[in-house]
């Protein structure tokens, strides 16, 4: 009895996640580095490996906890904080890109843009249309967003799990759709990463928001799963929530960048 629980808080076990994940980090970023500089990708590939390991067991880890009674209301709390935090360090994130590009647009002269020449976007580049093909990728990726809002709806208020199977589906393959245009984009580019700050920022921006659709995509697909599994309930359903959270993330960013990059930059 002097050992019972009599708390509403997750007591962690000791884990050995944090320091592999550490160590897998440390290994991916410093072998994109020598990749960087012409060692070939296979440290880098290595720790990426051993990173996405991490990811799966830690968070299997997490919903084994669940299952079994731990995520408490406090405990739950706690988690939504924790993930409100997450996404606001994603904002600052983007928002260092946005500054650049803003900065670069309105100030294009100065020694640490030669390259700009005062001009904006610079002389030789020819930008991309924002009404043809991102007009299109702008509004898969908003109707990719109400599916999800839609399979939400069907669990949260309606508990018909149906329903939030096929939202989530429709949303995944609409965010894989977004990725194959965007990859499409890219390779019809008539500007490069390098050589000009344009080039730069625009790679850096929509090339980061790129990877979280991938993200978001994965995220998605894994509520799939749990849910084809029997996870989620009307009142338990935390993993799909933040999946949600950060599904919504990505597309008011895309707005942003279809607003300042395209239109606007262009």
């Amino acid at each position: 009895m002097a050992h019972a629980k009599n708390h509403d808080y997750h007591i962690l076990s000791p884990s050995v996640w944090p320091f592999v994940g550490a160590v897998a980090a440390f290994v991916m970023l410093f072998g994109a580095v020598l990749w960087m500089h012409g060692s070939g990708p296979w440290i880098f590939l290595a720790g990426f490996v051993a990173v996405l390991y991490v990811m799966f067991g830690w968070w299997s880890d997490v919903i084994a906890e669940s299952r079994v009674g731990d995520h408490t209301p406090v405990v739950e709390i706690g988690l939504k904080y924790g993930f409100i935090l997450f996404i606001m360090s994603e904002v600052m994130f983007f928002f260092a890109w946005f500054w650049s590009f803003f900065k670069h647009a309105l100030y294009p002269m100065g020694p640490n843009s030669p390259a700009v020449d005062g001009v904006w976007p610079p002389v030789g580049i020819e930008t991309f249309d924002p009404w043809h093909l991102p007009l299109i990728n702008t509004m898969i990726l908003l109707c990719s967003g109400c599916a999800a809002t839609w399979a939400h709806h069907a669990l949260v208020h309606e508990n018909n799990r149906e329903d939030m199977k096929w939202g989530l589906i429709i949303a995944i393959v609409l965010g894989a759709i977004f990725t194959v245009f965007q990859a499409y984009e890219y390779s019809h580019a008539a500007f490069g990463f390098s050589g000009n700050i344009y080039g730069a920022n625009f790679f850096m921006a929509t090339g980061f928001h790129g990877v979280h659709v991938i993200i978001g995509t994965i995220f998605l697909f894994v509520c799939l799963l749990r849910l084809m599994k029997g996870d989620f309930t009307q009142t338990k359903h935390i993993g799909f929530e933040a999946a949600a959270w950060y599904w919504h993330f990505v597309d008011v960013v895309w707005l942003f960048l279809f607003a300042a990059v395209y239109v606007w930059g262009g």
